[in-house]
């Protein structure tokens, strides 16, 4: 036991005293838990010898977020607020290959990293931008439901974009696992239809949970996880299965109760998970390397905000809102990690742009939400508050 109690009292210390910093000046609490991860990892203090065990913990953690978060969001009756993210996201994976490909050319890159690096500008964060747009009140605004479905869409992405990565490096095609998973994100879109249209199934099964809440605990957590392994098994991201869960027992009768008694695990396993990604972090490789991590973490930052911010002017918005919306979309995401790996591991990238890039990725994160201060400190001069978006 003080194998496993020592490093997590000393991960809740540093954590809390870093939190208590961050509060004072009014900043999210996801810098705490990346920078104590960087602090506590194998190659600063060395008090997680092993990250495994805390990176598993930390997906359980990003399982948890994505149900709570179906739980939680309304669903629009307009269609509009449907097709536009489906255009938006369409325009912006072009512009992400075109950016990238461009970024290898001036570089002198092979088409493995340009591959690799286009897939970082592709993806974002959902629990960093899901957090942000809680923060400033605009989590089911006009504006946050079209972001929102836009990393939706980038979840169904992740698992056509990984197989495609794994048949650039010359593995084959699993045709059948393929077929299911497109059949999976056919019953998501037919499920958020069904809620949309209030045509929604009941099951009869549980009524009358609302007293048994030992039974609603569990059986939520079955139906989370059960959901996450079925989406998991078809190649697409576990996180995409348990947030059609929550979809679907947010809105069923009897299950009310739930969210609010599972949201402080939610919060300490999402906590495990941005811990998760500060053990990546190689301090000594970053130092070492420092000029083009730097040059590549700020690339990321300015190239994903522009070509979102142009994205949502094309779809009409002013400039304002849109680059409001491109700094909430600055950063690269989860998959991104994820990614990486498969790259190295199928050999599409060499060793030290996997090293690289997941520096970028650990530290886009971490300064994804200081980006977005400074950009609004220039776009709403100095006005950083609560900013509502209005409907279009």
């Amino acid at each position: 036991m003080p194998d496993i109690l020592f490093p997590l009292s000393v991960m809740c210390l540093v954590i809390l005293s870093m939190m208590l910093i961050l509060r004072r000046w009014s900043q999210p609490y996801l810098v705490a838990y990346i920078l104590a991860g960087l602090m506590l990892g194998p190659q600063v203090t060395g008090i997680f010898e092993e990250p495994a065990a805390i990176e598993m913990l930390g997906q359980i953690g990003v399982l948890l977020l994505m149900f709570f978060l179906g739980m939680e969001i309304e669903i629009p009756d307009n269609r509009s607020l449907l097709t536009q993210p489906l255009i938006a996201q369409t325009i912006k994976t072009v512009l992400s290959a075109g950016a990238a490909m461009l970024a290898g050319y001036v570089l002198d890159w092979g088409i493995g990293n340009r591959i690799l690096f286009g897939v970082l500008l592709l993806f974002n964060s959902t629990a960093v931008v899901t957090d942000m747009l809680r923060r400033n009140g605009e989590l089911n605004s006009t504006m946050g439901m079209i972001v929102l479905n836009m990393l939706l869409l980038q979840d169904v992405l992740a698992g056509p974009v990984f197989a495609a990565m794994q048949v650039g490096a010359g593995h084959e095609i699993e045709w059948v696992r393929l077929t299911f998973s497109l059949g999976c994100c056919g019953l998501l879109f037919l499920l958020l239809s069904s809620i949309r249209n209030r045509r929604l199934f009941q099951w009869q099964a549980v009524r009358g949970l609302e007293e048994d809440h030992d039974l609603q605990v569990f059986l939520g957590v079955f139906v989370c996880l059960g959901f996450a392994l079925l989406a998991s098994g078809t190649g697409l991201p576990a996180s995409l299965g348990s947030f059609g869960a929550g979809l679907y027992l947010g809105r069923t009768r009897g299950f009310h109760w739930l969210g609010d008694t599972l949201r402080p695990f939610r919060v300490f396993f999402v906590a495990l998970f941005f811990v998760s990604v500060g053990l990546r972090l190689d301090p000594h490789y970053i130092g070492g390397h420092w000029p083009v991590v730097a040059a590549l973490t700020f690339g990321v930052l300015v190239i994903n905000s522009l070509l979102s911010a142009f994205v949502f002017r094309l779809m009409g918005y002013r400039w304002m809102e849109a680059f409001h919306t491109g700094a909430l979309l600055s950063q690269t995401g989860e998959f991104g990690l994820i990614a990486c790996s498969i790259a190295f591991e199928a050999g599409i990238v060499p060793g030290s742009f996997y090293k690289t890039c997941v520096a970028v990725t650990g530290l886009a994160l971490l300064l994804s939400t200081g980006w977005v201060s400074v950009l609004h400190r220039f776009i709403y001069r100095g006005d950083i508050g609560k900013i509502t978006i209005e409907n279009v």
